[in-house]
């Protein structure tokens, strides 16, 4: 069976991650997540995410510190 290919939108969700240098437990906490699950939060929604909800992704883009627009923005490198 062939392997899907990874989804733009959340290929940049993780290259926006790696930039901002924070810990997943820093942007699973800043996605509103309990303490002791926020790191678990911030993975999950990175790794195993297919089709994201909006609120999730406004809560991911504020927690790295970029507008939803340069989130979803296919010009964004």
């Amino acid at each position: 069976m062939a392997k899907t290919p990874p989804d733009p939108l959340m290929k940049r969700v993780a290259k926006l991650f790696d930039e901002s240098g924070k810990t997943l437990e820093e942007v699973g906490l800043a996605m509103g997540a309990d303490p002791d699950t926020a790191r678990m939060t911030a993975w999950q929604f990175m790794n195993r995410t297919t089709d994201p909800r909006l609120s999730m992704l406004r809560r991911f883009a504020k927690a790295v510190g970029v507008t939803l627009d340069e989130l979803v923005s296919p010009a964004r490198k």
